[in-house]
């Protein structure tokens, strides 16, 4: 096969689509955009124009084809060593076979009724990717890895290829080779802190100190010695010196997560930390030169609480120097399929267990489920599953009860005040009791769920 050598080559398509009216519209299309465009209607007119002329760039077929399914086309062309990036089109209702698809070496796919600007960029992806090794798998994880083996092949997170991922790390290359202030707005669970690591890594300061600081999960009363640190003997119990954040991440970044939480004192505290660079550890008697990148994150809406005055609006904008969205796993698309295996490949190196990914049944059950806790829960569901599945699959039977007690139409979360003490003691039921996962399980954050059981007397 032949990938364009230079901006001037003009990339050849090959259209499998039994639909002649949304096939020839598909072709004038992609030639106005500049493609060499050819179509074909079925999958055996598609191996012979791939047998006569090789040397097409990228495969855009129809899973739903005459004489043959699509993936028989995928199979074909990795039997005869043509390894052409090969993206599926498929209805919505059709998620099994994506699947499949991708576990088969698919590049990617996309729904029907297809919208042009997104196959144009999953076009544009799929031709700058290198060509897939020879057993592409992209949904598949490697069947032997042992908790005992090491794990230096098994990335601890990847980036997703969706229209969103790219969007989002689009921004991060952007951002992260400036001195801005970063706030990472998202959900809890969406990856907040993955993303201000990469941020760090893609910065001048990547061989620095990365320090990553819970302000949701510091008292106020503690919260200045945490961020300055303090001298031995400043109150009983400092028996030892304590190094703060703000010297821990000197010369590197402080990522302060939920940092919407921190009281109003310790906010005053921080701005006048950060306008002077200098800090002072409690009982100190000279202030420290300090030279950080700052990255915050936040599960919560900063801007509403400037505006009941919470949060004060100068550190506001301090911290707001750039902003960064993140997606919730359910505007992700397939990229579910790929942060699903990771999590098993990682299960399977924690747990000494060797499942190689989902069943049928069980991928498209995840794709259609609306996963309230994002990354963080699906994380916690492959966990359980490949602890408990019983052959080299997950199944559904296994996946379901490794899910949270909820229907997938009604994911468990809080609602208003007559329903949300029956729905937090539901929670707590279904985790025994633990207050950090059945946070996780109705999608807040610890301290609101503190807050919840607090105001109902739950303590």
């Amino acid at each position: 096969m032949h990938h364009q050598d230079s901006d001037n080559a003009m990339p050849h398509i090959l259209i499998v689509e039994d639909d002649l009216t949304f096939a020839t519209m598909m072709q004038t299309w992609l030639r106005k955009k500049g493609f060499d465009v050819d179509r074909v209607s079925s999958v055996s007119a598609a191996a012979r124009q791939l047998t006569d002329t090789p040397n097409f760039d990228l495969i855009l077929s129809d899973l739903r084809l005459p004489d043959h399914d699509g993936l028989f086309l995928l199979e074909w062309m990795r039997k005869h060593n043509l390894r052409i990036p090969f993206i599926v089109m498929t209805s919505y209702a059709e998620v099994q076979n994506a699947v499949l698809a991708m576990k088969t070496g698919a590049s990617d796919y996309i729904a029907k009724p297809v919208q042009p600007d997104i196959l144009l960029q999953k076009i544009r992806d799929a031709l700058s990717t290198p060509e897939p090794a020879p057993t592409p798998q992209p949904a598949t994880p490697a069947p032997e890895v042992k908790a005992q083996e090491p794990t230096a092949d098994v990335p601890r997170y990847i980036e997703g290829k969706s229209e969103a991922s790219r969007q989002l790390y689009e921004y991060v290359g952007l951002v992260a080779p400036t001195p801005m202030s970063v706030l990472i707005l998202g959900a809890s669970g969406t990856g907040k802190e993955y993303v201000a690591r990469r941020i760090h890594e893609l910065s001048p300061r990547r061989d620095k100190p990365f320090f990553a600081l819970d302000c949701g999960a510091i008292p106020k009363e503690v919260a200045a010695s945490e961020f300055f640190g303090y001298v031995k003997g400043t109150f009983t119990g400092a028996t030892t010196d304590k190094t703060g954040a703000f010297v821990e991440a000197n010369g590197g970044t402080l990522f302060l997560d939920e940092v919407g939480n921190l009281s109003y004192d310790v906010q005053v505290q921080l701005l006048r930390a950060l306008q002077e660079r200098k800090v002072r550890p409690l009982g100190g008697a000279h202030e420290i030169d300090v030279d950080i990148r700052l990255v915050c994150a936040t599960n919560g809406d900063l801007a509403s609480l400037v505006a009941d005055g919470q949060f004060r609006e100068d550190l506001y904008h301090r911290i707001n120097e750039f902003t960064i969205y993140m997606p919730e796993l359910k505007d992700r698309g397939t990229d579910i399929f790929l942060f699903a295996d990771l999590f098993i490949k990682h299960a399977n190196a924690d747990l000494g267990r060797d499942v190689i990914g989902l069943d049928d049944k069980a991928s498209e059950r995840i794709a259609s489920y609306a996963w309230p806790g994002n990354l963080r829960e699906l994380n916690n569901v492959m966990r359980r599953a490949t602890l408990l599945a019983k052959g080299k699959h997950i199944g559904l039977s296994e996946l379901e009860r490794s899910m949270a007690p909820s229907t997938p139409t009604e994911p468990l979360a809080l609602h208003d005040e007559l329903t949300e003490q029956q729905r937090i003691e539901a929670a707590l039921r279904a985790t025994g009791g633990n207050k950090s996962k059945a946070a996780q399980l109705l999608a807040v954050d610890r301290k609101t769920l503190y807050n919840k059981m607090k105001r109902y007397g739950m303590d």
